[in-house]
């Protein structure tokens, strides 16, 4: 089978995640998903297959050289929760002319690239796209794609050399945990990449310190007809520590390394109202900044308000920069790797999280590599075939190295 058939066959299994469930995987259909995956991998004979009950699945390509550090890539089963992966039909845009792409005539639903201006770096080549009413779910079933791809190239070409290569498929990254319950010993590898980026050439081994928050505000109702001097509104009270937060940092006014507040949640009635916040910076300092503002700020309610305001903040993950630095080879070959294979290297800090990030402190050094797609999470998304290509053999020429270094 090759990639594209790998890919189209992956994205029909329906692997959302739910943050609401409290269990691992969250949704059955991950398991459904890495049940099949397993059963392929059998099919290639590889080694060391397991499947755990949470949802893990790992296997191993053994090596066909000696005294080469073993190299593991990991990607995630699951689909974003942000809109239906269930009977996604994609279609593949040959040659794309550069114009727009009707993705649903029905409901006038165009992928154009007067809104995603991105799209004309792929004029000329075929792209896989959505009909519009679920999202396409190359992230990351593109890199799952790419992974067994490559070790079935390498399977079919014993002459390139490489090591014991460790791969590995888990549940629920679009919900943050996906790391969580990851056995790094079990895996056994000296490091990782996870195969989780967007468009061709992005390599990323930075990420934001992340954080949540959970603001609550109590109120007092009285019949608003005497409610003077006695009323205590909670929902007013939340929209007054909403605007003493500065204004400019929020997702939509940052970029680059730019940290934000991003309220991502409110729900309240006169007598309680609850916000939730998403904190993320790359800066360690500033991120702890970020939370003690918080906190500055529900103390300054409760001063106006007594005992109104309660914060809860729980942090999410931290930046692998400072666990990378001090293995900065691992990226070297990647980059390297990429320049062999006639791609640029796009290294850049992620605004966001992988699954990587929480690797890396767990005790597995992880960057991240381009999977190939653009518009991750909704009906927009699409997947340029020679990107996810070129990922394939980003890690083929990745085991190369590691074992002719």
């Amino acid at each position: 089978m090759n990639i594209l058939d790998r890919f189209l066959k992956y994205v029909t299994f329906d692997t959302q995640s739910d943050e609401l469930t409290n269990m691992t995987p969250s949704t059955p259909g991950q398991m459904i998903f890495a049940q099949y995956l397993k059963d392929e991998l059998e099919g290639m004979h590889l080694q060391d297959i397991t499947l755990d009950d949470n949802g893990y699945l790992m296997a191993t390509l053994p090596a066909n050289t000696t005294g080469v550090p073993t190299v593991g890539f990991i990607a995630h089963l699951d689909t974003s929760p942000d809109m239906s992966g269930r009977h996604v039909n994609p279609r593949i845009v040959k040659n794309y002319d550069g114009g727009d792409i009707v993705l649903n005539q029905e409901n006038g639903i165009v992928l154009s690239p007067n809104e995603f201006p991105e799209l004309r770096h792929y004029e000329g080549q075929d792209l896989i796209v959505t009909d519009g009413n679920t999202l396409l779910g190359a992230d990351d079933k593109a890199g799952i794609a790419e992974i067994v791809s490559a070790i079935d190239h390498l399977q079919r070409h014993p002459e390139i050399k490489h090591g014991k290569i460790r791969i590995a498929f888990n549940p629920d990254e679009e919900i943050g945990q996906g790391a969580h319950k990851f056995d790094v010993n079990l895996f056994g590898a000296d490091w990782g990449y996870t195969m989780d980026g967007g468009e061709i050439g992005e390599l990323e081994y930075e990420n934001f310190n992340a954080a949540s928050a959970k603001v609550t505000f109590k109120g007092r109702n009285v019949h608003p007809g005497s409610a003077k001097h006695k009323m205590i509104n909670s929902m007013r009270i939340a929209n007054q520590f909403v605007i003493m937060l500065p204004r400019w940092e929020t997702p939509e006014h940052t970029e680059g390394y730019e940290g934000f507040y991003h309220l991502v949640g409110m729900e309240g009635t006169v007598e309680e109202t609850t916000l939730h916040y998403i904190i993320r910076d790359h800066d360690r300092d500033r991120f702890e900044r970020r939370k003690k503002e918080l906190e500055h700020l529900a103390r300054k309610i409760n001063h106006e308000y007594p005992d109104c305001c309660s914060i809860e903040i729980r942090d999410q993950y931290y930046n692998m920069r400072e666990k990378i630095e001090p293995v900065m080879h691992i990226v070297e070959v990647a980059e390297q790797a990429m320049r062999n294979l006639g791609i640029v290297p796009k290294v850049q800090p992620i605004r966001g999280g992988t699954d990587g990030a929480q690797l890396s402190f767990k005790g597995l050094p992880c960057p991240n590599i381009f999977a190939g797609g653009l518009n991750f999470h909704g009906r927009y998304e699409f997947l340029p075939i020679p990107s996810m290509e070129k990922a394939r053999d980003v890690i083929v020429e990745i085991a190369r190295l590691v074992a002719n270094k």
